[in-house]
């Protein structure tokens, strides 16, 4: 539902965080509010859909451990809440980038690739070692009694390194979901980036967000390098890499 044109800024910013909810979850409630001819508009409001998915897994994992579940089977818990809550859209984008990346020697060839519905071994490889890495980051995190803060901050964080992919790197082809979107602007990226920092502080993770945030830049780099852009498929890689950077990153500080 679009905003009138003399709405309220709170009522403009209000359709934009719920655009960024539609196109980053699977929660039922919010397309009704959302008005996706403001896709680039409401990059900013990505790191609240990372909110919103991390509420939902802390909420079951807690509950999980509450009943007497061991931290193995509460991760477990979480994780499978992060990817039915966002409908698995960055998993898939990770494994469609691995399998063109790696799978075509030139340009073309790799965005076919990417476009391809089927998975090959690079997407198989990276699904499992991405969500392998993810299960024992969370189960090491929840058996020393941090639950809602790593899933806040790593989601926030992470989904807050998309729009600046979106600003900084052209769009690698001229259709897709992400050119869909348009052209993420510079400060609406970068007050994503700064909803993301704010969140890490919050939490106690702003060493793991600089870390994740390096490793977003890596993967921008690679993306320049393989397809001279980004597509969605990219969006999704560098949001389970900044992911797993920081949930690294906050193990490694237990």
């Amino acid at each position: 539902m679009e905003p009138k044109p003399d709405a309220p800024p709170a009522a403009r910013l209000l359709t934009e965080a719920a655009t960024a909810l539609a196109l980053l979850t699977r929660l039922p409630f919010v397309a009704r509010r959302a008005d996706f001819e403001r896709g680039a508009a409401a990059v900013w409001a990505y790191p609240l859909a990372g909110l919103a998915a991390a509420l939902i897994a802390g909420g079951l994992a807690s509950l999980a451990l509450a009943l007497g579940l061991p931290a193995p089977l509460a991760a477990l818990a979480a994780l499978a809440a992060l990817v039915v809550t966002t409908g698995a859209m960055h998993e898939d984008g990770l494994a469609d980038t691995a399998d063109g990346f790696w799978g075509g020697w030139e340009v073309a060839r790799r965005l076919e690739i990417m476009r391809d519905s089927h998975i090959g071994t690079y997407g198989v490889i990276a699904l499992v070692l991405s969500l392998a890495a993810r299960w024992a980051a969370l189960t090491a995190l929840f058996g020393a009694g941090a639950v809602f803060a790593p899933l806040i901050a790593a989601a926030m964080v992470s989904r807050a390194a998309m729009p600046a992919m979106m600003a900084f790197l052209p769009h690698a082809r001229r259709d897709g979901l992400s050119h869909a979107q348009g052209r993420a602007r510079g400060e609406r990226a970068a007050v994503a980036g700064a909803i993301g920092l704010a969140a890490a502080l919050l939490c106690g993770a702003l060493g793991a967000a600089l870390v994740a945030a390096l490793a977003a830049l890596m993967v921008m780099q690679i993306a320049r390098a393989k397809i001279n852009g980004h597509t969605g498929d990219t969006l999704g890689a560098v949001q389970q890499i900044g992911e797993i950077a920081m949930l690294f990153t906050l193990c490694a500080a237990l």
